[in-house]
C-alpha cells in the first residue's frame, strides 16, 4: 500500500516508558497475529471497523488512560464507562471479545484487553491503508469503569477547548491536529452538526465556514429536526476517500467542507491551520506523524507490572481471588 510498509522500522521507539516491542515474544509469540487474523477477518466484510477502533481507542486512552476500561459491562447498580453518553455509539466490541478468546486459548492470562485494542487499532488502520507501525505491548487492565467519569472532547468543541482536554494527556498541539486526521474514516451522526447546516450559534442561517454545496446536501440528508441517535442519519466525515486512511480529510477542510465544527476549526486557527494544509500537501508526511501520535496517545497513563489485571473477560473484571 503506497510506502507505508517502509514506515514499519520508523513509526516507534522500541521502549516507551515501561512498554516495549515485542512484550509477549517469549509469553505469547503468536499474539499480535492472532490479533490480526481476528482483525482481516472482519475489515473483509465491513472496512469500516477501521473508525470504529480508532474510536475505541481515543475513548478509552482519554479517560483513565489506555486500561481497557471502556470495555467493561454496567452492573445493575453501576454503570460502566461504556454507558456514557459519548460512548453509546461506540462498538467493535464484539471484535475484541472474539480476539480475547483466541487468545485465552493459545495463552491463558497473558495479554491483556489493552493490548489487544490498541494492536488491533494498528491492524485496522494499516488495512485500510495507513501506516502498519510498530506497537510497544505490556499494557494491563484497569480495575476501575465509571460513566461518570467520561469527559471527553466533542464534536463542538472549540479549538482551545479541545487543546485543553489533549494537553492534560501529556499530548501537544501538533498530536491534536494529525489525531483528528483519525477523521479520515468514519462517520458522524447528524445530531453532532446539524446546527451548522440550519441555525448555527442561533443565527438561524448554516455555518458560513461549510461550503455551500455541502451544507445543501447535508440539508437533504439530515434534515431540520432532532432524531433518537439510532435513527438519526450519518454523514461521512471525509467525502472524498471516505474507507481510507490518508490525508484526504485535510484537503477537504481547505475546501470548507469539513464536518464536525471542530474540524472546520482546524483551518480557521492560525496556530494550526498551517498544520494542517501541510498535511494535506503531504500525504506521506501525515502518515509519519500520524503512527507516531498513535503511538503516544496509546501510552498515556498506561499500567504495566503488577498495577492492574490480565482480564480472562474482556468484558468484566477478574472475580476476587
Amino acid at each position: 500500500m503506497k510506502l507505508v510498509c517502509l514506515f514499519l522500522f520508523l513509526m516507534a521507539p522500541f521502549v516507551l516508558g515501561d512498554l516495549r516491542i515485542g512484550f509477549y515474544n517469549s509469553t505469547c509469540p503468536q499474539a499480535e497475529s492472532i490479533i490480526r487474523g481476528v482483525v482481516q477477518k472482519h475489515f473483509r466484510a465491513d472496512p469500516s471497523i477501521t473508525a470504529a477502533f480508532l474510536r475505541m481507542h481515543f475513548h478509552d486512552c482519554f479517560v483513565r488512560g489506555c486500561d481497557a476500561s471502556i470495555l467493561i459491562d454496567s452492573k445493575k447498580n453501576k454503570t460502566s464507562e461504556k454507558a456514557a453518553g459519548p460512548n453509546l455509539t461506540v462498538r467493535g466490541f464484539e471484535i475484541i471479545d472474539e480476539a480475547k478468546a483466541s487468545l485465552e486459548k493459545q495463552c491463558p492470562s497473558t495479554v491483556s484487553c489493552a493490548d489487544i485494542v490498541t494492536v488491533a487499532t494498528r491492524d485496522a488502520v494499516s488495512l485500510a491503508g495507513g501506516p502498519n507501525y510498530l506497537v510497544p505491548t505490556g499494557r494491563r487492565d484497569g480495575l476501575i469503569s465509571s460513566s461518570q467519569e467520561v469527559n471527553l472532547p466533542g464534536p463542538s468543541f472549540s479549538i482551545s477547548q479541545a487543546l485543553q482536554s489533549f494537553t492534560a494527556k501529556g499530548l501537544t498541539l501538533n498530536d491534536m491536529v494529525v489525531l483528528l486526521g483519525a477523521h479520515t474514516v468514519g462517520v458522524a451522526h447528524c445530531v453532532f452538526f446539524r446546527d451548522r447546516l440550519f441555525n448555527f450559534q442561533g443565527t438561524g442561517a448554516p455555518d458560513s465556514s461549510m461550503d455551500s454545496g455541502l451544507v445543501a446536501r447535508l440539508r437533504s440528508v439530515c434534515g431540520p429536526n432532532s432524531k433518537p441517535l439510532k435513527k438519526d442519519p450519518t454523514a461521512f466525515l471525509d467525502q472524498n476517500t471516505s474507507f481510507v486512511v490518508d490525508n484526504q480529510y485535510y484537503n477537504q477542510l481547505l475546501l470548507k467542507k469539513g464536518i464536525l465544527q471542530i474540524d472546520q476549526e482546524l483551518t480557521l486557527d492560525n496556530s494550526m491551520a498551517g498544520l494542517a494544509a501541510g498535511f494535506g500537501s503531504d500525504g506521506v508526511g501525515f502518515l509519519e506523524k500520524f503512527a507516531s501520535a498513535m503511538v503516544k496517545m496509546g501510552s498515556i497513563e498506561v499500567l504495566v507490572g503488577n498495577a492492574g489485571e490480565i482480564r480472562t473477560n474482556c468484558r468484566a473484571f477478574n472475580p476476587p481471588r
